[in-house]
């Protein structure tokens, strides 16, 4: 008794793959190989003319072409797989290939038919010049079919090849833009609160220590994130909080917000950091300039198949003036059009609006899985 190891792998290796690529190819080519013949016994019998009903014709052309046919497009795919084979082994192949199939074939079909192999009635042609000009003409049809086949395959391997290149050379293109795009939100914050920092410092120490404190907050909730190719909502909100609280230190009283996330949506995934630019145009173009500030919401909910991101303000609105009066203008907001081009096409919107409570009202639309329906 032989012991067999449970960790023993199953037989695989290019005699393997070739052999499965065999199997899976065999019904349609003989198929097209049965096609061929059929030809090729309607010629012998009404062209050529040989001396035996049409019948037997088929069956000869049917076993001898037949074999050919799995000799060599067998022996070629067992041999050289996909790839394109050498000339010279792959003619070679043709011969041996011609001459075992007609060998093979014509005693198969003497058994099939029940005649002797002496009375092969297919070679006893009326013509033969003509029966032998068709023989060279078929062979060198049957050379051309699989030899271009061959060459067929390697060029839609080539292919297939360029086109995953193409396709991963594009997603390398799109995910530099993306981080690009995304490396730009982080310096326009950061150099406004520390120029803050400097003047507080100076005329409040005690403020200057509190804004640090939530700077810091800020900077190690935005390194788990802003990096990411993609983050939750938990963290965004988390994001969006610290940031808050920094803006908060700066502003005091005149800032108050309100952050709401339900509690089944905050494993969702979503691009990050796509809320702090309209959070940051809020507070800079709506609530900041505003003399007595105002309140800012930061709201998700789910829609149908839509997840739907909405920060709201009561601050100056659109119909200030200064780079907020243009719907939509602005770097921050040019931003995040063009994050969502880049990440979603045309499934996602952004829209930006006046509050029907005063400020101003952006709303994301993200699709949250195929098929996409249309927006409400």
């Amino acid at each position: 008794m032989t012991a067999t190891s449970p960790l023993a792998a199953p037989p695989s290796g290019p005699a393997v793959s070739r052999g499965r690529l065999l199997a899976r190819r065999l019904p349609f080519d003989f198929a097209i190989v049965s096609v061929f013949n059929l030809a090729i016994a309607l010629l012998l019998t009404y062209l050529v003319r040989v001396d035996s009903s049409f019948v037997e014709n088929l069956v000869f052309s049917l076993c001898i072409g037949s074999l050919v046919w799995l000799i060599a497009d067998g022996g070629r795919i067992l041999l050289w797989g996909e790839n394109s084979p050498p000339k010279l082994p792959f003619f070679v192949l043709l011969a041996v290939a011609n001459s075992i199939g007609w060998y093979l074939g014509v005693g198969a079909a003497t058994r099939l038919l029940g005649i002797p192999p002496g009375k092969f009635a297919i070679t006893q042609v009326k013509s033969t010049s003509g029966f032998l000009i068709f023989f060279i003409v078929t062979c060198a049809s049957i050379t051309w079919f699989f030899w271009n086949r061959a060459r067929l395959q390697q060029l839609m391997a080539e292919a297939a090849t360029e086109k995953a290149r193409a396709a991963a050379i594009e997603q390398q293109a799109t995910q530099a833009q993306l981080q690009l795009l995304q490396a730009q939100i982080e310096p326009h914050m950061l150099f406004n609160t520390l120029a803050t920092l400097q003047t507080l410092i100076s005329i409040d120490a005690g403020r200057a220590q509190r804004m640090l404190e939530q700077l810091i907050h800020y900077l190690r909730a935005t390194l788990s994130s802003s990096r990411a190719a993609s983050t939750t909502l938990a963290q965004e909100f988390a994001l969006m909080d610290a940031y808050l609280g920094l803006m908060s230190v700066r502003m005091g009283a005149r800032l108050r917000y309100t952050l709401a996330l339900p509690e089944e949506l905050r494993a969702l995934a979503l691009p990050p950091m796509l809320l702090q630019p309209l959070v940051e145009n809020a507070i800079r173009h709506g609530l900041e300039p505003h003399i007595d500030g105002g309140d800012i919401r930061v709201e998700a909910r789910r829609d149908g198949a839509w997840l739907r991101l909405t920060v709201a303000d009561t601050g100056l609105g659109l119909n200030a003036s200064g780079p907020v009066a243009t719907a939509g203008g602005g770097v921050g907001l040019a931003n995040v059009r063009e994050r969502l081009q880049a990440l979603y096409g045309g499934a996602a919107r952004f829209s930006l609006s006046p509050n029907p409570a005063g400020g101003a009202l952006a709303r994301l639309d993200l699709p949250l899985s195929p098929p996409l329906a249309p927006l409400p």
